[in-house]
């Protein structure tokens, strides 16, 4: 699956890292308008015995700290210490975004639909394409963290593509609660990978400008699981053992409000509610009207908006139809 071994020096923006040895380097491409340099940390660590690389990112949209606190831990827990092989952990790929709380880059753009990139195109769109040509080669595989985009809020889940095998096999050992299967979006990391045929798993855990512990040692633990297949996990590590099986989502839709007001959700994350069943009440600010929300099949909740006020029109609960 992923058996490729690196044995010689490893060459990493302008330097060579030996087996055996940790650096951190800097990716530094762009300066703020006081021509500050934003500096971009890149942690590598190689054990003595060759083996692949594994890239781990996170923080390409710059709101994302979830995601970052996931590699963050990765670090601090020095899971990040490969048995053999290479880990390369990159916390905040979008610090431009991550200074101003904001999933873009300064000049307006989703970095994550950028990429490939351009020599001489957006700011975005050269950070892109230095980042694929100075980074991405080195890695056999990527995994790269995410959360859902303003207030709502993820269940723990894996996306990937419905007909890459080896993509699934990695999936099913990560095990978290849900694996999706989506389409890859033009412009985004993972289709830049799935072109240059390195396998990638994305994870989606939590909100956008939120830390939530509980969600980030499901991530944390599938890291664990996929480094111990590999044969990368320290031995000081035990492998976390899941109670359940992942669940394969090949269909899913959102449930969108009938009416604005505030919303007060009746259910929570992961849960598996049953067709007309409430999920939510919508209700206006005078207490003269209230509106119940139902489910519209049997399923798994895999996102809830936690906006405390939505307009009619709004996705509110994210559904899965169909399973495998």
């Amino acid at each position: 699956m992923i058996d490729k071994v690196h044995s010689e020096d490893l060459e990493l923006l302008g330097e060579k890292i030996k087996l055996g040895e940790s650096k951190k380097l800097n990716l530094n491409i762009a300066h703020l308008f006081t021509d500050t340099a934003v500096e971009v940390p890149v942690f590598i660590t190689r054990s003595k015995i060759p083996g692949p690389t594994i890239l781990i990112t996170s923080g390409i949209h710059g709101d994302e700290v979830n995601g970052m606190e996931i590699v963050r831990e990765v670090l601090t827990h020095k899971i990040n210490i490969p048995a053999r092989g290479t880990i390369i952990c990159i916390p905040i790929v979008n610090v431009f975004g991550f200074i101003n709380k904001s999933r873009y880059f300064p000049d307006g753009r989703d970095l994550n639909r950028e990429f490939p990139g351009s020599e001489n195109g957006s700011l975005a769109s050269r950070f892109a394409h230095h980042f694929v040509k100075e980074i991405l080669p080195l890695a056999d595989l990527c995994l790269d963290f995410h959360t859902g985009g303003g207030e709502r809020f993820n269940a723990a889940q894996i996306r990937i593509e419905k007909d890459n095998q080896t993509a699934k096999e990695l999936a099913q050992i990560f095990n978290a609660p849900f694996t999706l299967y989506v389409s890859e979006i033009l412009g985004s990391y993972r289709e830049t990978c799935s072109k240059k045929n390195i396998p990638i798993l994305l994870n989606e855990s939590g909100k956008s400008l939120n830390l939530d512990k509980l969600i980030c040692k499901e991530a944390l633990d599938g890291i664990k699981r996929v480094l111990s297949h590999l044969k990368m996990l320290d031995t000081n590590f035990e492998i976390p053992i899941p109670n359940k099986k992942s669940v394969f989502v090949t269909e899913n839709h959102w449930i969108r409000a009938e009416h604005s007001g505030f919303l007060h959700t009746k259910i929570n994350i992961h849960d598996y509610v049953t067709k007309d069943q409430t999920l939510a009440t919508l209700s206006d600010p005078y207490g003269s009207k209230s509106h119940l929300v139902k489910a519209s099949n049997d399923g798994y909740i895999i996102n809830i908006n936690h906006a405390p006020m939505v307009y009619q029109g709004d996705a509110i609960f994210h559904i899965t139809t169909k399973t495998e």
